[in-house]
């Protein structure tokens, strides 16, 4: 018999009463993790999952590592991302089932994920997720969300009415149930993954392989990453510093500057920035890659940014989480940014390197990066 130690009964009376009582939440709640699934997180998987595995890292103080392992089976193709730290808990798993309700917001300034959504990623690709810890595991299924929504549905015309409309797109994240299994051996969690089909499979792949140190330098919570998709072999990033000049800083942000912001984001108020350019022999290979290369906050956004150097930072975000929401914060971010980057040319010259490559020339390549050359300019200028 299958144990519930987080107590989802509870979880799923709660939101079957609520849905029941009113038809609407249901459809909100659906059209949510539609949004998210479908819009906001359809290509960000990956990285939402090595978000999560940086964050119980930190929780717990210790080094992480995460396993990115995709396996072929007989059933289908099924993505395992297992992780070292805070395993899973009473809370955690309340928050896996809700939607903008973050178990992480009093993470500390090293915490990435706070706003409770970043978990709904793992629908664009799978209707079966489990969730498997040393504390216990849950699961989230499409097919049982269904199976409890038509039991309920006979009770309630309304609710099916709702349900048929809907034509099979369910909230499947709302209603957690136990799970038995256990992590890989050296970690503490891992998120299992029932691939939905070939193509989400082909997508899967195609986000492993764009694993590389820039992952590692936007979440400092991890040390290690291991890629395994089952074709090739296994692939290890570590020691990312051996590979990068580095430059950091961070501090406290003036309270003021957060009065525009949803207020679970206001005690938030430690800044953190991070510019880095590969060591001279991996330069060339970099090079090659910049044509894609995107403002970090820290995970990689929409926001192109046309330098040469890796800019990972605390910027806020708009509530797609894609792209830097312009404004006060940003500009006091992008000041602390352009110090940190004359920071990265004295570095890069005590390195032997070139710190004349770091000098911003041409346009911005959208307004995020046209913001921040003035101030690079102005910080290169000072120093000597």
């Amino acid at each position: 018999m299958t144990v519930d130690p987080f107590g989802t009964a509870a979880l799923r009376a709660a939101a079957m009463g609520a849905w029941t009582a009113s038809p609407a939440r249901l459809r909100e709640d659906a059209n949510v993790e539609e949004d998210h699934a479908r819009g906001y997180y359809r290509d960000r998987v990956v990285v939402e999952l090595a978000q999560n595995a940086a964050d119980a890292a930190v929780r717990a103080g210790v080094p992480g590592r995460l396993l990115l392992r995709l396996a072929h089976t007989d059933d289908g193709t099924t993505l395992v991302a297992a992780n070292t730290g805070a395993p899973l808990d009473d809370a955690g798993v309340a928050s896996l089932a809700s939607m903008r309700a973050s178990s992480k917001r009093d993470g500390g300034s090293r915490a990435v994920g706070r706003f409770g959504v970043g978990f709904a990623a793992v629908r664009a690709v799978a209707d079966e997720v489990g969730v498997l810890s040393t504390t216990g595991g849950v699961r989230f299924s499409l097919r049982d969300t269904a199976a409890l929504l038509a039991q309920a549905g006979a009770g309630s015309p309304a609710l099916a009415d709702e349900v048929r409309r809907r034509d099979g797109s369910l909230p499947a994240l709302r209603l957690p149930l136990p799970a038995d299994g256990r992590p890989p051996s050296g970690y503490d969690t891992a998120v299992v993954l029932e691939l939905r089909d070939e193509v989400a499979a082909d997508e899967i792949r195609a986000l492993l392989r764009a694993v590389g140190d820039p992952l590692l330098l936007a979440l400092p919570g991890l040390v290690e990453i291991l890629v395994e998709d089952g074709d090739d072999a296994p692939r290890r990033l570590a020691r990312v510093e051996d590979r990068w000049t580095v430059a950091s800083d961070e501090g406290e942000l003036p309270l003021a500057l957060l009065a525009d912001r949803p207020v679970e984001e206001r005690s938030a108020r430690s800044w953190r920035v991070t510019w880095a350019v590969p060591v001279p022999r991996a330069w060339a290979d970099e090079r090659r890659r910049a044509a894609d290369r995107v403002v970090h906050a820290p995970t990689p956004t929409d926001d192109p940014l046309d330098l040469p150097a890796l800019l990972v930072a605390t910027l806020p975000l708009d509530p797609t989480r894609r792209h830097v929401a312009l404004g006060p914060l940003t500009d006091a971010v992008l000041e602390h940014a352009a110090d940190v980057y004359a920071d990265l040319a004295r570095a890069l010259a005590d390195a032997d390197g070139d710190p004349l490559a770091l000098v911003p020339t041409g346009l911005g390549a959208g307004p995020l990066d046209a913001a921040l050359r003035p101030r690079l300019v102005a910080a290169l200028a000072r120093t000597p």
